[in-house]
């Protein structure tokens, strides 16, 4: 018997770092964080445009809402391969997972731009400080315990790229050894309670989830009727899922396309075919929520409103859901990146216009538009989230190669024995 390690596993993605398109991202990440130090030096009203009447903009609908919602792909994949046992799939969730993770990391540092008081975020640690009637709260707990949760979920591939290979130089190489048995430790007992942090995982996004949808219902006089729902926080969480899967579709397809991988298009095409369901369902509720509150005759006055809510319904669920119901589609890399871009771009619509454009202040002195500094900070977080993705898939094996089953998507990635023969 021969110890191997099939190529078929996940494993570090051999690449060049920097290339022409790295080296674009890097200037905007570097000065979407001297934007982003000026605010947190400087504070709100020397950065951006907010104001008494519009104390939320484009960092909050963009950075923490749609992040949020574009992280999803983590909890929707592992309840669709942990829970509901669809391991042929298993393949997409390492990638998802670290996706959904570097997604919250860089949640929480938008909103420290966007608080005020960004020092005492921390304040919800505290049980003294808990606040059991605060929407607020409730999300802010719920993003914090979940990223905790994703980080010990990413640790089995820590685990696997490390463990064995603790090599330190010098004088400390007398801790390889009590690092490596730490590893083996880590590895026995996520082992044994890893699947109680996924379940943990699934709950606590569908909590936060529906939670942002249910915080502008406390202003029912200054968010137009089109968007001002008690159902809200369904219409949160069902579009959170939604927009999951394409996630993973968009994510998996630029990574193929970027490292020069062969696309996985027909499992994409495969997980593709619960997504016209889901934006049924979405839709459905959509559909019966305008017609119990008698808002159709909202639609037909021409506004920006009524056209934005066209545009986020039809180009955003409508037009994707009929899309991938196409077999000819789904099985084209080509179009399945487009319907997923327009799902992804659809929430992301959907979030600007519900802490946007519907938002009426009664008695804002001029309307809100971001500043240079806001757009600058914005688009320096989007460009670092994917340096660090290119990066940590080049450190972790979180990729498995095309054409074969890999192990457990969380782990198990230790080399195979097989025979001799068989090699």
């Amino acid at each position: 018997m021969t110890v191997v390690t099939p190529a078929e596993f996940p494993r570090p993605l051999a690449a060049r770092f920097f290339t022409r398109g790295t080296l674009v991202l890097s200037a905007l990440a570097l000065l979407g964080i001297a934007g982003y130090l000026y605010r947190l030096l400087f504070g709100l009203r020397a950065a951006t445009h907010l104001s008494q009447g519009y104390p939320w903009g484009l960092w909050i609908s963009v950075d923490v809402a749609s992040g949020v919602a574009l992280a999803a792909g983590g909890f929707t994949t592992a309840a669709l391969i942990e829970i509901a046992g669809r391991q042929r799939y298993h393949r997409l969730l390492r990638p998802a997972l670290l996706t959904a993770m570097l997604g919250y990391t860089f949640v929480v540092i938008g909103l420290l731009a966007d608080l005020g008081r960004y020092y005492n975020v921390w304040h919800p640690m505290l049980p003294g400080m808990w606040q059991g009637s605060s929407v607020l709260f409730e999300v802010g707990i719920c993003v914090m315990i979940y990223l905790t949760v994703l980080y010990i979920e990413f640790m089995p591939i820590v685990i696997e790229r490390f463990r064995g290979r603790v090599a330190l130089p010098g004088a400390l190489h007398i801790l390889n050894r009590p690092l490596d048995g730490a590893l083996g430790l880590a590895d026995r007992f996520l082992g044994r309670f890893l699947v109680l942090f996924i379940l943990a995982g699934v709950v606590l996004s569908c909590l936060h989830q529906s939670s942002l949808g249910t915080l502008m219902l406390i202003a029912p006089y200054k968010m137009h009727p089109l968007w001002y729902t008690p159902i809200s926080p369904l219409l949160f969480l069902l579009s959170a899922i939604a927009v999951g899967f394409p996630m993973v579709i968009f994510e998996s397809l630029l990574a193929a396309r970027s490292f020069k991988l062969p696309a996985e298009t027909k499992l994409l095409a495969s997980l593709a075919r619960f997504t016209p369901i889901l934006l049924g369902l979405y839709l459905s509720v959509k559909i019966i929520d305008l017609t119990l509150r008698g808002a159709w005759g909202h639609l037909g006055t021409g506004s920006i409103e009524s056209v934005m809510y066209l545009i986020e319904t039809i180009g955003g669920v409508v037009v994707p859901m009929l899309l991938l119901s196409m077999h000819r589609v789904r099985r084209s890399a080509r179009g399945l990146l487009g319907a997923a871009s327009l799902v992804i771009a659809g929430v992301i619509l959907n979030r600007i216009n519900v802490f946007l454009v519907a938002y009426r202040p009664r008695f804002a002195a001029q309307p809100y538009f971001p500043s240079v500094l806001e757009i600058a900070v914005t688009v320096g977080l989007v460009s670092a989230l994917v340096l660090v993705y290119r990066l940590l898939v080049m450190i972790f094996p979180v990729v498995t190669p095309d054409d074969a089953p890999g192990p457990s998507a969380f782990g198990g990635g230790a080399p195979r024995v097989v025979p001799e023969t068989l090699r």
